[in-house]
Protein backbone atom coordinates (compact mmCIF):
# COMPACT_ATOMS: atom_id res chain seq x y z
CA UNK A 1 0.00 0.00 0.00
CA UNK A 2 1.47 3.55 -1.07
CA UNK A 3 0.03 6.48 0.63
CA UNK A 4 0.19 9.96 -0.07
CA UNK A 5 -1.28 13.42 -0.50
CA UNK A 6 -1.34 13.57 -4.23
CA UNK A 7 -1.45 10.76 -6.42
CA UNK A 8 0.26 12.22 -10.16
CA UNK A 9 -0.70 9.80 -13.52
CA UNK A 10 1.96 10.88 -15.88
CA UNK A 11 5.66 11.34 -14.77
CA UNK A 12 5.93 13.92 -18.24
CA UNK A 13 6.99 17.62 -17.43
CA UNK A 14 3.76 18.51 -16.13
CA UNK A 15 3.50 15.84 -13.79
CA UNK A 16 6.94 16.61 -12.54
CA UNK A 17 6.42 20.39 -12.09
CA UNK A 18 3.45 19.43 -9.96
CA UNK A 19 5.75 17.51 -7.56
CA UNK A 20 7.76 20.70 -7.21
CA UNK A 21 4.45 23.29 -6.50
CA UNK A 22 3.33 20.75 -4.11
CA UNK A 23 6.42 20.23 -2.27
CA UNK A 24 6.09 24.33 -1.70
CA UNK A 25 3.18 23.30 0.22
CA UNK A 26 3.97 20.88 1.96
CA UNK A 27 2.31 18.14 0.01
CA UNK A 28 4.10 14.32 -0.84
CA UNK A 29 3.15 13.48 -4.33
CA UNK A 30 3.78 9.34 -6.19
CA UNK A 31 3.62 9.49 -9.73
CA UNK A 32 2.54 6.42 -11.65
CA UNK A 33 3.91 6.18 -15.57
CA UNK A 34 3.33 3.29 -17.60
CA UNK A 35 6.76 4.08 -19.34
CA UNK A 36 9.87 3.02 -17.13
CA UNK A 37 11.21 6.01 -16.75
CA UNK A 38 10.17 9.73 -15.64
CA UNK A 39 9.85 11.98 -18.87
CA UNK A 40 7.06 11.01 -20.69
CA UNK A 41 6.93 11.65 -24.58
CA UNK A 42 9.71 14.00 -24.08
CA UNK A 43 11.99 11.22 -22.32
CA UNK A 44 10.99 8.22 -25.25
CA UNK A 45 10.37 10.16 -28.03
CA UNK A 46 12.83 12.53 -29.07
CA UNK A 47 14.93 13.15 -25.93
CA UNK A 48 17.65 15.17 -27.98
CA UNK A 49 15.20 17.29 -30.08
CA UNK A 50 15.35 21.13 -29.05
CA UNK A 51 12.29 22.94 -27.23
CA UNK A 52 11.86 26.78 -27.63
CA UNK A 53 9.64 27.86 -25.79
CA UNK A 54 10.22 27.31 -21.97
CA UNK A 55 10.94 30.46 -20.74
CA UNK A 56 14.20 31.57 -19.84
CA UNK A 57 15.51 29.13 -22.14
CA UNK A 58 16.22 30.28 -25.50
CA UNK A 59 16.77 26.48 -26.55
CA UNK A 60 16.84 23.27 -23.85
CA UNK A 61 17.05 19.59 -25.31
CA UNK A 62 13.91 17.73 -24.33
CA UNK A 63 15.97 15.32 -22.03
CA UNK A 64 17.70 18.17 -20.49
CA UNK A 65 14.63 19.68 -19.41
CA UNK A 66 13.11 16.11 -17.69
CA UNK A 67 16.85 16.01 -15.67
CA UNK A 68 16.25 19.68 -14.26
CA UNK A 69 12.67 19.34 -13.79
CA UNK A 70 14.08 15.99 -11.65
CA UNK A 71 16.89 17.83 -9.94
CA UNK A 72 14.28 20.08 -8.85
CA UNK A 73 12.15 18.05 -7.53
CA UNK A 74 14.55 15.48 -5.49
CA UNK A 75 14.51 17.67 -2.64
CA UNK A 76 10.67 16.89 -2.10
CA UNK A 77 11.21 12.61 -2.08
CA UNK A 78 8.44 11.97 -4.39
CA UNK A 79 7.86 8.18 -5.09
CA UNK A 80 7.66 6.59 -8.37
CA UNK A 81 5.59 3.61 -9.86
CA UNK A 82 7.44 2.71 -13.08
CA UNK A 83 5.91 0.60 -16.01
CA UNK A 84 2.62 0.32 -14.69
CA UNK A 85 -0.56 2.30 -15.84
CA UNK A 86 -3.37 3.30 -13.60
CA UNK A 87 -6.23 0.86 -14.44
CA UNK A 88 -8.86 1.74 -11.67
CA UNK A 89 -9.97 3.81 -8.79
CA UNK A 90 -12.60 3.95 -6.07
CA UNK A 91 -13.78 6.20 -3.11
CA UNK A 92 -12.62 4.72 0.09
CA UNK A 93 -14.13 7.06 1.97
CA UNK A 94 -14.60 11.14 2.21
CA UNK A 95 -11.06 11.83 2.44
CA UNK A 96 -9.16 8.89 0.48
CA UNK A 97 -9.20 7.66 -3.08
CA UNK A 98 -8.01 4.17 -3.70
CA UNK A 99 -5.56 3.82 -7.13
CA UNK A 100 -4.88 0.04 -8.22
CA UNK A 101 -2.49 -0.20 -11.33
CA UNK A 102 -2.43 -3.06 -13.68
CA UNK A 103 0.33 -5.08 -12.01
CA UNK A 104 -1.65 -5.07 -8.50
CA UNK A 105 0.14 -2.37 -6.71
CA UNK A 106 -2.54 0.00 -4.83
CA UNK A 107 -2.31 3.10 -4.14
CA UNK A 108 -4.36 5.69 -1.67
CA UNK A 109 -4.12 9.33 -1.73
CA UNK A 110 -6.35 12.82 -0.72
CA UNK A 111 -6.32 14.12 -4.29
CA UNK A 112 -5.18 12.26 -7.64
CA UNK A 113 -3.86 14.28 -10.52
CA UNK A 114 -4.09 13.00 -14.03
CA UNK A 115 -1.22 14.33 -15.89
CA UNK A 116 -0.98 11.53 -18.60
CA UNK A 117 0.21 14.03 -21.54
CA UNK A 118 -1.23 12.36 -24.74
CA UNK A 119 -2.52 9.86 -22.72
CA UNK A 120 -1.33 5.88 -21.96
CA UNK A 121 1.74 5.15 -24.58
CA UNK A 122 1.19 1.62 -26.18
CA UNK A 123 4.05 0.87 -28.31
CA UNK A 124 3.74 1.07 -32.18
CA UNK A 125 4.44 -2.45 -33.35
CA UNK A 126 5.32 -4.05 -36.78
CA UNK A 127 3.23 -5.92 -39.16
CA UNK A 128 4.38 -8.57 -38.28
CA UNK A 129 2.18 -12.05 -37.78
CA UNK A 130 2.95 -14.09 -35.88
CA UNK A 131 4.84 -10.99 -33.34
CA UNK A 132 2.38 -11.51 -30.52
CA UNK A 133 3.79 -15.04 -29.70
CA UNK A 134 7.28 -13.98 -29.13
CA UNK A 135 6.57 -10.79 -26.77
CA UNK A 136 8.35 -11.19 -23.57
CA UNK A 137 10.17 -14.40 -25.18
CA UNK A 138 12.54 -12.05 -27.14
CA UNK A 139 10.40 -8.93 -28.28
CA UNK A 140 10.95 -6.34 -26.21
CA UNK A 141 8.80 -3.08 -26.80
CA UNK A 142 10.78 -0.66 -23.88
CA UNK A 143 14.38 -1.38 -22.81
CA UNK A 144 13.94 -1.34 -19.33
CA UNK A 145 17.37 -2.88 -17.77
CA UNK A 146 19.89 -2.51 -20.40
CA UNK A 147 21.98 -5.42 -18.42
CA UNK A 148 19.35 -7.91 -19.56
CA UNK A 149 21.20 -7.59 -23.11
CA UNK A 150 24.26 -8.35 -21.77
CA UNK A 151 26.92 -10.73 -24.54
CA UNK A 152 23.47 -11.37 -26.08
CA UNK A 153 22.42 -10.52 -29.99
CA UNK A 154 19.98 -7.73 -30.57
CA UNK A 155 18.45 -6.59 -33.28
CA UNK A 156 16.89 -3.28 -33.52
CA UNK A 157 14.67 -1.86 -36.05
CA UNK A 158 13.96 2.18 -36.16
CA UNK A 159 14.94 5.03 -37.41
CA UNK A 160 14.23 7.89 -34.75
CA UNK A 161 16.00 9.11 -31.80
CA UNK A 162 15.16 5.59 -29.73
CA UNK A 163 16.22 3.62 -31.75
CA UNK A 164 19.94 5.60 -32.67
CA UNK A 165 20.41 6.10 -28.69
CA UNK A 166 19.71 2.71 -27.84
CA UNK A 167 21.51 0.73 -30.83
CA UNK A 168 24.82 3.05 -29.65
CA UNK A 169 24.32 2.29 -25.75
CA UNK A 170 24.06 -1.31 -26.60
CA UNK A 171 26.86 -1.55 -28.83
CA UNK A 172 29.20 -1.67 -25.47
CA UNK A 173 26.57 -4.37 -23.71
CA UNK A 174 25.81 -7.00 -26.28
CA UNK A 175 27.59 -9.08 -28.31
CA UNK A 176 26.29 -8.13 -31.32
CA UNK A 177 23.97 -5.48 -31.89
CA UNK A 178 22.34 -5.23 -36.03
CA UNK A 179 20.09 -1.85 -36.11
CA UNK A 180 17.47 -2.48 -39.71
CA UNK A 181 15.71 0.72 -41.48
CA UNK A 182 13.45 1.04 -43.79
CA UNK A 183 14.86 3.93 -45.40
CA UNK A 184 18.48 5.19 -45.67
CA UNK A 185 18.01 8.45 -43.91
CA UNK A 186 17.25 8.56 -40.54
CA UNK A 187 15.26 11.27 -38.14
CA UNK A 188 17.38 11.74 -35.12
CA UNK A 189 19.90 14.18 -33.63
CA UNK A 190 22.88 14.73 -36.05
CA UNK A 191 25.25 13.65 -33.11
CA UNK A 192 23.82 10.32 -32.60
CA UNK A 193 23.47 9.55 -36.48
CA UNK A 194 27.32 10.24 -36.93
CA UNK A 195 28.21 8.26 -33.68
CA UNK A 196 26.10 5.28 -35.15
CA UNK A 197 28.06 5.54 -38.74
CA UNK A 198 31.34 5.58 -36.24
CA UNK A 199 29.98 2.27 -35.09
CA UNK A 200 29.33 0.56 -37.90
CA UNK A 201 32.93 1.87 -39.19
CA UNK A 202 34.50 -0.07 -36.29
CA UNK A 203 32.49 -2.94 -36.82
CA UNK A 204 30.16 -2.66 -33.65
CA UNK A 205 27.17 -1.81 -35.14
CA UNK A 206 25.82 -4.05 -38.35
CA UNK A 207 23.44 -2.07 -40.31
CA UNK A 208 21.15 -2.91 -42.66
CA UNK A 209 18.86 -0.34 -44.62
CA UNK A 210 16.52 0.22 -46.69
CA UNK A 211 15.55 -2.91 -45.02
CA UNK A 212 12.46 -4.66 -43.12
CA UNK A 213 11.98 -7.63 -40.70
CA UNK A 214 9.29 -9.49 -42.09
CA UNK A 215 9.29 -12.52 -39.94
CA UNK A 216 10.48 -13.64 -36.59
CA UNK A 217 11.43 -17.83 -36.06
CA UNK A 218 12.38 -19.61 -32.92
CA UNK A 219 10.54 -22.60 -30.77
CA UNK A 220 9.08 -20.91 -28.03
CA UNK A 221 11.55 -18.06 -28.19
CA UNK A 222 13.22 -15.41 -30.89
CA UNK A 223 16.38 -17.44 -32.21
CA UNK A 224 15.85 -15.44 -35.65
CA UNK A 225 14.47 -12.92 -37.79
CA UNK A 226 13.76 -12.20 -41.44
CA UNK A 227 15.19 -9.81 -43.58
CA UNK A 228 14.03 -8.45 -46.71
CA UNK A 229 16.10 -5.39 -48.19
CA UNK A 230 15.00 -3.95 -50.83
CA UNK A 231 16.48 -5.47 -54.50
CA UNK A 232 17.36 -8.64 -52.44
CA UNK A 233 15.96 -11.89 -51.48
CA UNK A 234 14.95 -12.60 -47.94
CA UNK A 235 17.38 -14.14 -45.65
CA UNK A 236 17.37 -14.70 -41.64
CA UNK A 237 19.69 -13.50 -39.27
CA UNK A 238 20.25 -15.16 -35.84
CA UNK A 239 19.11 -13.31 -32.68
CA UNK A 240 18.22 -13.43 -28.84
CA UNK A 241 15.96 -9.83 -28.93
CA UNK A 242 14.24 -8.20 -31.31
CA UNK A 243 13.54 -4.69 -30.51
CA UNK A 244 11.41 -2.52 -32.74
CA UNK A 245 11.00 1.00 -31.77
CA UNK A 246 8.78 2.40 -34.23
CA UNK A 247 7.43 4.95 -31.51
CA UNK A 248 4.26 5.44 -29.25
CA UNK A 249 0.56 5.57 -29.94
CA UNK A 250 -1.09 7.92 -27.44
CA UNK A 251 -4.57 6.32 -25.99
CA UNK A 252 -6.54 7.51 -23.08
CA UNK A 253 -6.79 3.56 -21.65
CA UNK A 254 -8.38 2.97 -18.55
CA UNK A 255 -8.95 6.46 -17.60
CA UNK A 256 -11.49 6.85 -19.85
CA UNK A 257 -13.65 4.41 -18.06
CA UNK A 258 -13.33 6.17 -14.77
CA UNK A 259 -16.93 8.34 -15.18
CA UNK A 260 -14.58 11.55 -16.13
CA UNK A 261 -16.34 13.98 -18.85
CA UNK A 262 -14.54 13.03 -21.92
CA UNK A 263 -14.56 15.39 -25.54
CA UNK A 264 -12.33 14.30 -28.23
CA UNK A 265 -10.27 11.98 -25.95
CA UNK A 266 -9.12 14.55 -23.97
CA UNK A 267 -10.86 15.03 -20.09
CA UNK A 268 -12.94 17.94 -19.50
CA UNK A 269 -12.34 20.88 -16.82
CA UNK A 270 -12.99 23.41 -15.13
CA UNK A 271 -10.58 26.06 -15.67
CA UNK A 272 -12.12 28.95 -14.68
CA UNK A 273 -11.04 27.96 -10.92
CA UNK A 274 -8.55 24.70 -10.64
CA UNK A 275 -8.97 22.05 -13.79
CA UNK A 276 -10.73 19.92 -11.48
CA UNK A 277 -12.55 17.04 -13.34
CA UNK A 278 -16.52 16.30 -12.59
CA UNK A 279 -15.63 13.93 -9.96
CA UNK A 280 -14.64 15.78 -6.55
CA UNK A 281 -10.76 15.51 -6.12
CA UNK A 282 -9.78 14.57 -9.41
CA UNK A 283 -7.87 17.05 -11.38
CA UNK A 284 -6.80 17.20 -15.03
CA UNK A 285 -3.62 19.07 -15.84
CA UNK A 286 -1.52 19.14 -19.22
CA UNK A 287 -2.07 18.01 -22.66
CA UNK A 288 -4.75 15.45 -21.44
CA UNK A 289 -7.47 17.90 -20.30
CA UNK A 290 -9.43 20.73 -22.49
CA UNK A 291 -11.60 23.60 -22.24
CA UNK A 292 -12.32 26.52 -24.06
CA UNK A 293 -9.12 27.65 -25.01
CA UNK A 294 -7.02 25.07 -24.20
CA UNK A 295 -3.56 24.96 -25.69
CA UNK A 296 -1.10 22.00 -25.83
CA UNK A 297 2.31 23.77 -24.26
CA UNK A 298 4.15 22.98 -21.87
CA UNK A 299 4.37 26.34 -20.29
CA UNK A 300 0.70 25.49 -19.94
CA UNK A 301 0.45 22.49 -18.28
CA UNK A 302 2.72 24.35 -15.60
CA UNK A 303 0.39 26.96 -14.82
CA UNK A 304 -2.44 24.47 -14.41
CA UNK A 305 -0.28 22.14 -11.94
CA UNK A 306 0.49 25.74 -9.83
CA UNK A 307 -3.22 26.06 -9.39
CA UNK A 308 -4.43 22.91 -9.15
CA UNK A 309 -1.68 22.14 -6.05
CA UNK A 310 -3.48 25.28 -4.54
CA UNK A 311 -6.68 23.74 -5.15
CA UNK A 312 -5.41 20.25 -3.08
CA UNK A 313 -4.06 22.30 -0.60
CA UNK A 314 -7.10 24.06 0.50
CA UNK A 315 -9.16 21.22 0.10
CA UNK A 316 -6.22 19.25 2.55
CA UNK A 317 -6.45 21.85 4.96
CA UNK A 318 -10.02 23.33 5.19
CA UNK A 319 -9.92 26.98 7.03
CA UNK A 320 -6.23 26.90 6.75
CA UNK A 321 -4.86 30.34 5.33
CA UNK A 322 -2.29 29.75 3.29
CA UNK A 323 0.10 33.40 2.73
CA UNK A 324 1.45 33.13 -0.84
CA UNK A 325 5.30 34.06 -0.65
CA UNK A 326 7.53 34.45 -3.71
CA UNK A 327 10.19 31.63 -3.51
CA UNK A 328 13.13 34.31 -4.14
CA UNK A 329 12.56 35.87 -1.09
CA UNK A 330 11.32 32.62 1.17
CA UNK A 331 13.61 30.58 -0.43
CA UNK A 332 12.60 26.45 -0.52
CA UNK A 333 12.38 24.01 2.63
CA UNK A 334 12.79 20.63 0.82
CA UNK A 335 11.42 17.47 2.72
CA UNK A 336 15.10 16.32 2.74
CA UNK A 337 16.09 18.99 5.45
CA UNK A 338 17.70 21.41 2.97
CA UNK A 339 16.70 24.40 2.20
CA UNK A 340 17.90 26.99 -0.57
CA UNK A 341 17.58 30.76 -0.71
CA UNK A 342 19.13 33.57 -1.52
CA UNK A 343 22.61 35.07 0.07
CA UNK A 344 21.44 37.75 2.40
CA UNK A 345 22.59 41.10 1.54
CA UNK A 346 25.85 42.55 3.58
CA UNK A 347 25.13 45.19 6.21
CA UNK A 348 28.09 47.48 5.85
CA UNK A 349 28.73 51.06 6.93
CA UNK A 350 30.24 53.29 4.15
CA UNK A 351 32.89 55.60 5.36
Amino acid sequence: MITTDILIIGAGPTGLFAVFEAGLLKMKCHIIDALPQPGGQLAELYPKKPIFDIPGYPSVNAGELIDNLMEQIKQFQPGFTLGETAVSYTKVDDEWFEVITNKGTVHRAKAIAIAGGLGTFEPRKPTIENIADYEEKGVEYFIKEPEHFRNKKVVIAGGGDSALDWSIFLSNVASEVTLIHRRNEFRGALDSVEKVQDLKNQGKIKLITPAEVTGIKGDGKVEAITVEVEGQEAYDIETDYFIPLFGLTPKLGEIGNWGLNIEKNAIVVNNALDYQTNIDGIYAIGDINTYPGKLKLILCGFHEATLMCQSVYNRLNPGKKFVLKYTTVSGVDGFDGSRKEAEKAVVKKID
